[in-house]
């Protein structure tokens, strides 16, 4: 229903940036008034009446579902008092994490002790935050852009940085699928801009690789951290809740 609102809301902004009047559109569709208003109120148009209307502004349906997608508003960033409410509610969190990894909702209810009615909670939450779009049957559809990131020193990284320290390299790191190098020495400035550039385009390319495998299925994907140091991992404060 929240996608059908928008859409409607982006039929409205067409119309009024063509001069289309309700009126207007009642007289060339052949219509009253009250039921062309009754359309928008009601937000139940069939889709030959949306295509009637898109055709008064020389429009085909793709295009008015393409002004949708523009519309949307995709975030980079969540605001200071979102990280925080996030935090605040470790299954909210949860849930977060595991849509931001590409969990379907089975996947989540699947994996973890969280009641359907629980997972749909956190999920409508998320939508009102505008990490996702909820969509029917408990779809999940992410409105993140590609580089969306924490806020540097927020209350999220601020939460992962203790629960790293505490528990990621409390590790031997000799397992499989395990790796870490400290590495120590005297470098220039040019050097250390080049070993800077490169843990960029390393970031970069674990970001590329976590989209690409998006489509496997989870039991053929591991939880991995990633600090110059790799090992299968999950943070302790969401142990209670795996199933």
């Amino acid at each position: 229903m929240a996608q059908t609102a928008e859409l409607v809301k982006t039929l409205k902004a067409a119309l009024k940036s063509n001069n289309l009047t309700y009126a207007e559109v009642a007289r060339r569709l052949d219509m009253s008034e009250a039921n062309v208003k009754r359309l928008f109120v009601s937000k139940r148009f069939t889709l030959q009446r949306l295509e009637d209307i898109c055709r008064l502004m020389q429009m085909e349906l793709t295009d008015l579902f393409q002004l949708y997608q523009e519309s949307r508003q995709r975030i980079s960033q969540l605001t200071l008092e979102q990280e925080k409410e996030l935090v605040k509610d470790e299954k909210l969190l949860l849930v977060a994490v595991s849509v931001r990894n590409h969990l379907t909702f089975n996947d989540i209810i699947n994996n973890y002790l969280l009641s359907e009615t629980e997972c749909i909670r956190c999920l409508a939450k998320l939508d009102k935050l505008m990490i996702i779009d909820l969509l029917p049957n408990n779809r999940i559809k992410l409105r993140i852009d590609e580089d969306f990131r924490w806020i540097e020193n927020g209350p999220i990284e601020d939460f992962f940085e203790k629960k790293i320290q505490k528990h990621f390299l409390k590790s031997g790191f000799r397992g499989e699928l395990e790796h870490r190098r400290f590495l120590f020495g005297l470098l220039g400035d040019s050097s250390t801009r080049l070993l800077l550039n490169k843990m960029q385009n390393l970031t970069k390319e674990f970001a590329d690789l976590h989209r690409q495998d998006a489509h496997l299925p989870l039991d053929k994907r591991h939880s991995i951290g990633f600090m110059m140091a790799m090992r299968p991992w999950e943070l302790e404060v969401f142990k209670p809740l795996i199933r």
